[in-house]
C-alpha cells in the first residue's frame, strides 16, 4: 500500500484529467491540448501509479472514469482553481475600472462564472456589472455600446476575427421518441421566443419552403423547451448539451441546422485595461484545456 506522504497530485496531470472530462476522451483531449495521445496517457498513468488507484476505466463499453477518477475530478476543479488564482494574485497589478458584461443563460453555470469569480477576488477594484440575456439581445446591446463585452452563442459562419472562440457544438432537430409525426402535415414547432436566433433561422427556412412549421409552444428558457419535447408536444431545435436519452434526433426531411459557436465578443469601442485582463484570463483558460465547459 502506498503511504499517504508519498502520494503527489501533479498539476499538469490534473489538467489532463479535466481535459479528458471536458472533451470526452483521451484522444480528443490530446488534440485540444496540442499533445500526443501517449503524452496525455503517460501523465494519467504516472498519477495513477503515485496514487495507487486507477482513474480511467479502460474496459470496452464502460464509462471514461472509475469511481476514484470521478472523485478526483471533483477535487481537481477546486485544486486547479486555487492554483491558478494564486498565480494570478501574485502577478496582479493594481487593476481598477469597470466592465459591463453580458452572459447567456447557459454560461451563468459554467467555467466562465468560475473565472469571473476568481477575477473579482483578485481584482477587487474592478467593478463588474453583469446582465443575463439571450444572444440576439446581447449582440444588439454590444452594437449600442450598452455592454463592453459579452459571451454569446452564434452560428459558426458568423465568427469574427476578433472573437475569442470558447466552445463549439452542433444544433439538432429533436422530438420525443414517443411522438409520431404525420407525413405531409405541418410540424408542431416548440420555439424559443422571438429574440432567439434558432427561431429566426427556422422561420426563414420555412418561408423558403424547407419546412412547414406550426408554432404550438413558445418559451424563453431551455428548460421549458426540453420539458415540452419530453412531453411529446412537438419538434424543437436544441444543441448538444440539451439532448436527453428520451429524445430522438430528426436526421431526414428537415434542413440541417448550422453548427454553433460560443464566443467572447467585445464592443467596437470597448478597450480598457481591466477588460483586456479579463479576456486574457479567459484565453489562458482555453489554452490550458483546449475549450471551456458550459452548462448541461
Amino acid at each position: 500500500m502506498i503511504e499517504t506522504n508519498s502520494r503527489r497530485l501533479d498539476i499538469d496531470a490534473l489538467r489532463a484529467l479535466r481535459a479528458i472530462k471536458i472533451h470526452g476522451g483521451v484522444t480528443r483531449a490530446a488534440d485540444a491540448l496540442g499533445l500526443s495521445q501517449s503524452a496525455v496517457s503517460h501523465k494519467i498513468k504516472r498519477m495513477e501509479t503515485s496514487l495507487g488507484c486507477e482513474l480511467l476505466d479502460r474496459r470496452p463499453g464502460r464509462g471514461t472514469f472509475t469511481r476514484d477518477g470521478e472523485t478526483l475530478l471533483a477535487y481537481a476543479g477546486k485544486i486547479l482553481g486555487l492554483h491558478d488564482e494564486a498565480l494570478v494574485s501574485l502577478a496582479k497589478s493594481d487593476l481598477a475600472g469597470r466592465i459591463l458584461l453580458g452572459f447567456t443563460e447557459d454560461t451563468t453555470c459554467s467555467d466562465l462564472s468560475r473565472i469571473l469569480g476568481r477575477f473579482r477576488r483578485v481584482h477587487p477594484q474592478v467593478a463588474v456589472r453583469t446582465k443575463v440575456r439571450m444572444s440576439l439581445v446581447l449582440r444588439s446591446m454590444l452594437e449600442r455600446g450598452e455592454l463592453d463585452v459579452a459571451i454569446i452563442q452564434i452560428f459558426a459562419h458568423e465568427v469574427r476575427p476578433t472573437d475569442v472562440v470558447l466552445f463549439r457544438e452542433a444544433l439538432h432537430w429533436v422530438k420525443s421518441r414517443e411522438l409520431t409525426l404525420e407525413d405531409g402535415g405541418p410540424l408542431p414547432f416548440l420555439s424559443f421566443d422571438e429574440d432567439c436566433f434558432y427561431r429566426r433561422w427556422a422561420i426563414d427556412i420555412g418561408q423558403d419552403g424547407g419546412a412547414d412549421l406550426d408554432t404550438v409552444f413558445e418559451c424563453s428558457s431551455a428548460a421549458g423547451i426540453i420539458a415540452a419535447v419530453q412531453a411529446g408536444l412537438g419538434v424543437a431545435l436544441l444543441s448538444d448539451r440539451h439532448l436527453r436519452p428520451e429524445m430522438e434526433i430528426i436526421s431526414e426531411g428537415l434542413p440541417a441546422p448550422p453548427p454553433l459557436v460560443y464566443v467572447v465578443r467585445r464592443a467596437k469601442k470597448a478597450r480598457n485595461t481591466a477588460l483586456e485582463s479579463l479576456v486574457t484570463e479567459v484565453q489562458a483558460e482555453i489554452r490550458r484545456y483546449g475549450s471551456l465547459a458550459l452548462a448541461s
